[in-house]
């Protein structure tokens, strides 16, 4: 666990493909997604907070910060990313961000995008997997806070990969394991209710 570095749960998508409200609170197993979520990333980082707009009591069982956006109009991840990195400027070094409904993102998430990270300082590390980059699943220094308002408010650019482009970055490759003959993606996330029932059946066989 890294002290220095606080957690940010990207819990705000809109989930449409679900029939809209709150994706992260469906069920999976038994506890909802977002719990699944906030026990992983708690053993890996230090303060921890949800990013989400709307009416912050329907967290409240989680007993965690709830941060609504700084930017107005539904910005997208990168309003979420730009608000947890406000909320973490006094007492963190960096801030790490992962999607609330990918509940079974590496163990290790944190210290392989820190190691990487301090290789290169200044950048951005950002999570991948089978040859393809996640940019929710990165670690942000503080200092890109102006540069990133500005690309979000000023150019009124949501694209989390583009930014991520544009200040530079290294990207950290994460192993895909087998399970029943196939490669399971850890940066699988839940879109749809078929994408749920994959996973509850995912959850028998990756470990916890």
């Amino acid at each position: 666990m890294d002290r220095n570095i606080a957690g940010i749960i990207l819990a705000g998508g809109q989930s449409r493909r679900m029939g809209g409200g709150d994706k992260t609170l469906l069920e999976l197993g038994g506890r909802s997604l977002l719990d699944h979520v906030v026990k992983r990333l708690a053993q890996q980082t230090g303060p921890l907070a949800l990013s989400a707009n709307g009416d912050p009591t329907r967290f409240a069982s989680f007993g965690l910060p709830v941060l609504a956006d700084t930017v107005e109009g539904h910005a997208g991840p990168l309003a979420g990313i730009l608000t947890g990195i406000e909320w973490a400027s006094i007492g963190c070094d960096a801030v790490v961000t992962v999607a609330g409904d990918t509940p079974f993102f590496p163990k290790n998430l944190v210290e392989r995008l820190a190691a990487a990270a301090d290789s290169k300082p200044g950048s951005i590390a950002v999570a991948s997997s089978g040859g393809r980059r996640h940019p929710t699943f990165a670690l942000w220094p503080l200092d890109v806070h102006d540069a990133l308002r500005r690309f979000l408010v000023d150019e009124d650019n949501r694209r989390v990969s583009a930014f991520i482009d544009r200040h530079g970055f290294v990207e950290v490759e994460f192993p895909m394991p087998a399970s029943g003959g196939r490669a399971i993606d850890p940066f699988f996330n839940i879109n749809t209710p078929d994408d749920l029932a994959i996973a509850e059946r995912l959850l028998q066989s990756i470990e916890q």
